[in-house]
């Protein structure tokens, strides 16, 4: 037993979920339709990137054999490794929805047995008692919104009526989550999280799973930026899950980025909060460095899906993969014998297919570390494999859910 690691790059699907017709996502296949795009000239971008997606360390890991495995379609323009260094393969998702938290939970080792309550894509898309509850509790003068939106777009065409009405921007999406964006000084930070909790117990009896306060700044649609103070008001997992088991074991879950917001804090004994996957990965990395055998890292990588899933910009992805593959590196050099990593996703968001939303989607497994060799895991019936892994190779009691794959 030494250390384990769980990344979830968010929403770095690969295809061949065989119920993703009964999502309404017959086709999706996140990495396929970008690494397609970048080598039919689709993905070349202001920033320089260029040519075919150009991601050599998980390659070698077996993240392009996943997706072949997965959706019966080697990722254009990638090279293809015959012998991958990872434990690759592929998992599908048993819970109910593709949502961020239902995928989390899952790997966490807890599928998510009840059906979330979705708000309808209508307007108003929320329920008046709902509202005119939260705008009395909440002493608003009204509320904007009240539709299904792109978080960026709806702040852009209504903040600045937001900050003369003093009204807040509520809006959701095909997750289950009632967002809540405010400009931090106009309308005020605590306010907006005050907000947030009364929203959140308003919420419960449907049941949704997260309220999300979403602040931003700037003077005119211009420059409105959501800023890093961003919470989520999740509804806490109704069974214990791996975190728990690790902190019951007298060890310690360091969890990174958005993690103890998915898990309202069940389970963790160390948050570190960054807002993008840069300060994600250095927050990891400075997690490798503290934690001790029987540790958990548990890092969320949220760029994938916040800034070019739901914005369906395929080039930005394709970059924000390989900037985020040209770091692997610096968590390779921190891993000490015994560590297991496993890096996954939590649903797919492919940004060629059509709307704004997460795509239901089979995820990469690559399981890999020190004195581990590569070979296939095959198909994962459930991502709860996952977490059941990882206790195994913690020495934790076996997961209510799940089998380990090693």
């Amino acid at each position: 037993m030494s250390r384990a690691f769980l990344l979830v790059m968010d929403s770095v699907g690969i295809g061949g979920a065989a119920d993703a017709a009964a999502f309404g996502d017959e086709g999706a296949d996140t990495l396929g339709h970008i690494a397609g795009a970048c080598v039919r000239g689709e993905a070349d971008g202001p920033d320089g990137r260029s040519g075919p997606l150009t991601i050599p360390n998980m390659a070698a890991l077996g993240l392009a054999r996943a997706a072949e495995a997965a959706s019966g379609f080697y990722p254009p323009g990638i090279p293809y490794i015959a012998s991958p260094t990872a434990v690759w393969g592929f998992a599908s998702e048993v819970s109910k929805g593709k949502d961020t938290q239902s995928g989390h939970w899952e790997i966490a080792g807890l599928p998510v047995p009840f059906a979330w309550h979705y708000f309808p894509d209508t307007v108003p898309a929320f329920p008046d008692n709902l509202t005119s509850a939260l705008i009395e509790q909440g002493d608003l003068p009204g509320i904007l919104g009240n539709t299904h939106a792109s978080g960026t777009e709806i702040i852009k065409e209504l903040g600045a009526e937001h900050m003369q009405t003093g009204k807040p921007i509520c809006y959701t999406s095909a997750d289950s989550v009632l967002q809540i964006a405010a400009h931090e000084e106009t309308f005020g930070l605590e306010r907006l999280y005050d907000l947030c909790e009364i929203a959140r117990t308003l919420c419960d009896p449907y049941p949704v799973g997260r309220v999300i306060a979403r602040p931003f700044t700037g003077f005119d649609p211009s420059d409105f930026a959501r800023t890093a103070n961003r919470h989520d008001y999740a509804v806490p997992p109704p069974e214990p899950t791996l975190l728990d088991a690790v902190c019951d074991s007298g060890h310690d879950v360091h969890a990174v980025g958005k993690i103890s917001d998915i898990f309202v804090g069940q389970g963790v004994t160390n948050v570190l909060k960054a807002p993008d996957n840069d300060s994600q990965v250095d927050r990891t990395l400075e997690a490798a460095r503290a934690a001790r055998d029987g540790d958990l890292v548990f890092t969320n990588f949220i760029d994938f899906d916040q800034l070019y899933g739901h914005r369906r910009d395929v080039a930005g992805y394709a970059a924000c993969l390989e900037r985020f593959d040209r770091r692997l590196p610096e968590l390779f050099a921190l891993l000490r014998p015994g560590d297991l990593v496993i890096l996954t996703a939590d649903h797919g968001n492919d940004p060629t297919f059509k709307g704004t939303d997460h795509t239901r989607e089979c995820v990469p497994v690559m399981a890999f570390g020190p004195g581990l060799s590569g070979r296939p895991a095959g198909h994962l019936k459930t991502f709860a494999d996952m977490g059941q892994t990882i206790a195994a190779h913690l020495g934790l009691p076996p997961l209510k859910h799940g089998r380990s794959f090693l």
